[in-house]
């Protein structure tokens, strides 16, 4: 039986969009609130605003340029180059706050829509080096949002423990790995679909479809 309302927090890139899916699988009533920090890439938001409209999804895009005020980086700075973290150094695309606002937020929008349940794609497996990625946070921050509302949400994180091979390999489950590949933006440089290819965000999306497409094929011998 399908569970009444829920609120993804959805980016329209891989991850939050196999959780939009996976979401619609198990709940009536779904919607989606989209971000707008001043983030890198404007094409990110009509990417998601794109694949809301077409899956029916409801949505909101929020104003959080805020945030583009208080933190410097890669994603919302053009004059920062994307690099990776170095001597257990955060990567130069770590957003400060990011997941801990957002999820905030979503909370409020959801006690509104009377929703106990909140989704994000957020993953400790491939999380990138970013701290508010990870399963302690997350339900630190889900008990902290009950407290301070006196509500009862659960907080989903259906990729927590999937590494990005396995993420393609749910979107597969679900009939939507082709919808995905194409639909999404993961890319820095705000290319949709297989992106630039080469920014560390397209990698490790392309490796893990790469080494589920060979597993398959071998399964299919």
């Amino acid at each position: 039986m399908l569970e009444d309302k829920a609120v993804v927090v959805f980016s329209g890139g891989q991850d939050s969009t196999t959780c939009l899916f996976w979401a619609k699988e198990r709940y009536r009533s779904l919607h989606a609130v989209i971000f707008d920090y001043g983030q890198r890439h404007k094409e990110e938001i009509q990417c998601a605003v794109d694949i809301a409209n077409e899956q029916g999804v409801p949505y909101k895009v929020f104003d959080m340029g805020l945030l583009n005020q208080l933190t410097a980086n890669a994603l919302t700075r053009e004059n920062i180059l994307v690099q990776a973290g170095e001597a257990g150094e955060s990567p130069s695309t770590f957003v400060a706050g990011r997941n801990h606002l957002f999820l905030s937020f979503a909370a409020v929008y959801a006690r509104e829509m009377g929703a106990k349940h909140i989704i994000t794609g957020v993953c400790e497996t491939d999380f990138s080096g970013y701290p508010d990625c990870r399963d302690v946070f997350v339900k630190s921050l889900n008990v902290t949002l009950n407290l301070a509302m006196d509500e009862q949400f659960v907080i989903h994180t259906p990729l927590m423990w999937l590494n990005k091979k396995e993420t393609w390999a749910l979107a597969d489950k679900m009939g939507q790995l082709e919808y995905i590949r194409a639909k999404t933006l993961t890319c820095y440089e705000g290319i949709r679909g297989d992106g630039c290819g080469t920014c560390p965000s397209c990698q490790l999306r392309q490796n893990g479809l790469d080494l589920y497409l060979r597993e398959k094929a071998g399964a299919g011998q």
